[in-house]
């Protein structure tokens, strides 16, 4: 019996272990950071390409197993990561000899659009654009939302490096796995599917806040309503401009890699991949003409919009200076016979008083039909 009892009690937490429900987790979660040090929780997505397909293998679903793999059957490794710790990415730094200043660049984020080249590895940065939705714009709107795309570019592996919550690659990737023809070209068609992809976006963007820009000037310029007052639109116009200002820094300090990149050779761009650049470069040379326009454009309207409050502030000026020059003639009047002296003007008239109010009225009439008709009542 003390047998049978041992075995009941060495079968049942068994039991109970195979009857727990399944949990879903990352499919990185089962590789020990101390054994790959490769392996880490930001990595979203890795895998290894040959001849412009994806390979299927479970070895590749760390960088080290596909580095593995392309050195052993050729074709280049596409990794992933997303806002990955110091620690997360050392090892992959590592594996894959990365230069410690693109390293850290990488990882801190928070950099200018650039391409640098370290020995046999392009770093290029990218800013990623987002419009964000609103009913309408006020002073506090949030007009665009910036991310960032580091891309890390080798003989044989592309290493994506990507913060904030905006400018996902996973639809991207799907479509380039669509076009293998494309995807054979290796890394450097991968570079140019991101440039793309960052460039049509800015394109979108800048639609966006035209069509923005454009509501304010319509604000700006038609006629006030009853009521209102001009200069309520300065703050919103302000808001704008900001906005505006972050696009123009994540726009203008592409194009200078994007032209490096298309007329440029260089060993890590296959040629044919590089004559695609071009048509990028010219993409993003036209949104920056457009954003460059649109500061000069929201500078017009604010001055615009200044102007006009000051002119609305002139008129009010001259409004009331109107009327205190109408008002200052009964007082003055008023305030010569209040003295009470005992010789004065027809003080002793009988018609003195009437004689006074007539011609105080007509003296204030007078003033303010000159004053009318000049414009400033």
């Amino acid at each position: 019996m003390s047998m049978i009892r041992d075995l009941r009690a060495a079968v049942r937490p068994s039991l109970r272990h195979s009857l727990r429900k399944p949990t879903t987790v990352s499919p990185y979660a089962n590789y020990d950071a101390t054994r790959d040090p490769t392996a880490a929780t930001a990595v979203v997505d890795c895998a290894v390409y040959r001849d412009g397909r994806r390979v299927d293998d479970r070895a590749c679903l760390t960088p080290r197993g596909a580095m593995r793999q392309v050195r052993e059957s050729g074709g280049f490794a596409w990794i992933g990561l997303h806002e990955p710790t110091e620690a997360e990415f050392a090892g992959i730094a590592a594996e894959f000899g990365l230069h410690p200043l693109a390293v850290e660049d990488a990882v801190h984020a928070h950099q200018r659009p650039k391409l640098e080249r370290y020995d046999d590895t392009l770093f290029t940065v990218f800013k990623t654009i987002h419009y964000v939705e609103h009913a309408e714009l006020t002073a506090t709107s949030e007009v665009v939302e910036t991310g960032e795309v580091m891309v890390f570019t080798g003989p044989d592996f592309v290493i994506t490096v990507r913060h904030g919550g905006q400018g996902s690659l996973r639809n991207l990737r799907h479509r380039l796995q669509g076009e293998p023809e494309l995807l054979a070209k290796g890394p450097s068609a991968v570079l140019h599917a991101i440039a793309d992809h960052v460039v049509d976006g800015y394109i979108a963007v800048a639609d966006a806040v035209e069509l923005d820009i454009d509501q304010i000037e319509i604000d700006v310029f038609s006629p006030p309503a009853k009521g209102s007052t001009r200069g309520t639109d300065t703050g919103r116009i302000y808001q704008l401009k900001r906005e505006v200002l972050e696009f123009k820094r994540a726009v203008t300090p592409l194009l200078r890699p994007m032209q490096l990149l298309s007329e440029r050779p260089m060993r890590l761009v296959d040629p044919d991949i590089q004559k695609y650049f071009r048509d990028v470069a010219d993409h993003l040379a036209r949104v920056q003409e457009q954003v460059i326009g649109f500061d000069e454009l929201l500078n017009s309207i604010l001055q615009a919009n200044l102007a006009q409050a000051t002119v609305a502030q002139n008129e009010d000026m001259r409004k009331i200076t109107s009327w205190a020059a109408i008002v200052a003639v009964p007082t003055a009047v008023c305030g010569v016979y209040g003295m009470n002296f005992d010789h004065m003007p027809e003080l002793h008239w009988k018609y003195g008083y009437p004689m006074v109010l007539v011609g105080i009225a007509g003296i204030c009439f007078a003033i303010h039909r000159t004053l009318k008709r000049n414009g400033w009542l």
